[in-house]
């Protein structure tokens, strides 16, 4: 065996893969930066789509550069027949991230610059992504209720337009505004799992298409996107507050893990996590359905207290969502339509120093075994 045991880390844990300036999650102060500017700057003072321009150009846009960028995301919006004609053929039953990650690699197939690999056309599908995943999502949502396929909104921003979308009328601006900011809470953070399966995969001059699905497919698990819709699941399960003591009781005494606390980096409270708390907060007000969100409390009060673990932002994500009306199975799509703004901008930060991404492995098996006739096996 090979004596590079100083060299191993389990789960690359503290292991510096690259270089960026996209953002920058600080563990230990909790805290996240992205391109320079605190997650608390930018939350509730700008839009998602400045979050992209901020995440692509590296600068907040002015009012023309935003209204560009608005143009091209909904010119970008259309979804090929093809790609259509795909979501009415899968089972109804299927997972919606299933159906995001099919439906993203079949995307490339229709993309007649498929081929083309200069950065601005890797900018191009950058942008058509971001676009084109929250269609995706809401198309096949509408499908499988036996909806009617209503066209995008030109004059629409990506949070309202895909609540447009899912909901077949105008969301009201209490609604756009929130998922607007769950958008810009969830838009980067750092080097997590999703972005790293993108970024080794792009490290093989592969193709964007290619990369986003292997994003998808790594966002999918409960022990990164997922968690979310493990959340409200959890919450269901409890019933009541008066059930919620006992049944982390019970979890820590086997040992199993609490959805939405805890986090691999943050090692005090996810900076996202209170203004989801706030939006919870309210959004439980004004329905006059507090006990979510109180479950919700007590649960991070009893964890902070018994193991000194912290809400991360899947935590009260869960019950924002389940506030506005979204099926559950939907809340780690939403997290892949607003990630896809970080995706792509590492992406392209990838291939503009590339070097494959290629690391070694710890061989623990035996050596010197010999081939016995199988007939001595």
């Amino acid at each position: 065996m090979a004596n590079t045991s100083e060299t191993f880390s389990k789960g690359l844990d503290g292991v510096i893969a690259a270089q960026t300036r996209l953002s920058d999650v600080r563990g230990d102060a909790g805290e996240l930066i992205y391109a320079g500017y605190d997650i608390n700057e930018l939350a509730g003072k700008v839009t998602f789509e400045e979050v992209i321009h901020l995440l692509h150009w590296n600068h907040l846009p002015n009012r023309k550069e935003l209204a560009e960028l608005r143009a091209t995301l909904a010119a970008e919006r259309e979804l090929p027949k093809g790609v259509v004609d795909l979501l009415r053929l899968v089972p109804r039953d299927t997972p919606p991230m299933d159906i995001i990650r099919t439906a993203v690699s079949a995307t490339g197939c229709f993309d007649p610059q498929r081929d083309d690999s200069s950065y601005d056309d890797l900018r191009r599908k950058a942008m058509r992504l971001i676009a084109q995943i929250p269609m995706i999502t809401a198309y096949f949502h509408r499908i499988r209720q036996g909806k009617k396929l209503l066209p995008p909104d030109p004059n629409l921003g990506e949070a309202a337009n895909f609540l447009l979308m899912i909901d077949g009328e105008p969301p009201p601006q209490e609604k756009v505004s929130t998922m607007d900011l769950c958008y810009i809470l969830h838009a980067d953070h750092g080097m997590n799992a999703s972005t790293f399966s993108a970024r080794v995969t792009m490290s093989t001059l592969s193709d964007m298409y290619s990369a986003i699905t292997s994003a998808i497919g790594t966002l999918k698990g409960p022990l990164h996107g997922g968690a979310n819709e493990g959340v409200i699941k959890m919450l269901k399960e409890i019933g009541s507050l008066e059930k919620v003591e006992a049944f982390v009781e019970e979890c820590l005494l086997q040992k199993k893990k609490i959805m939405g606390i805890g986090h691999r980096v943050y090692k005090t409270l996810d900076p996202r996590a209170p203004h989801l708390k706030r939006m919870a907060q309210l959004l439980s007000l004004k329905l006059g359905e507090p006990k979510w969100i109180q479950m919700s409390d007590r649960i991070a009060e009893i964890m902070l207290l018994k193991k000194n673990l912290h809400a991360n932002v899947d935590f009260y994500s869960a019950t924002v969502y389940y506030s506005l009306g979204i099926p559950t199975d939907l809340f780690t799509p939403i997290f892949a339509i607003a990630r896809t703004a970080g995706w792509t901008a590492h992406l392209l930060e990838q291939v503009a120093d590339n070097r494959l991404i290629r690391p070694q492995s710890l061989y623990i098996g035996p050596v010197g075994l010999k081939v016995k006739p199988i007939e001595e096996r």
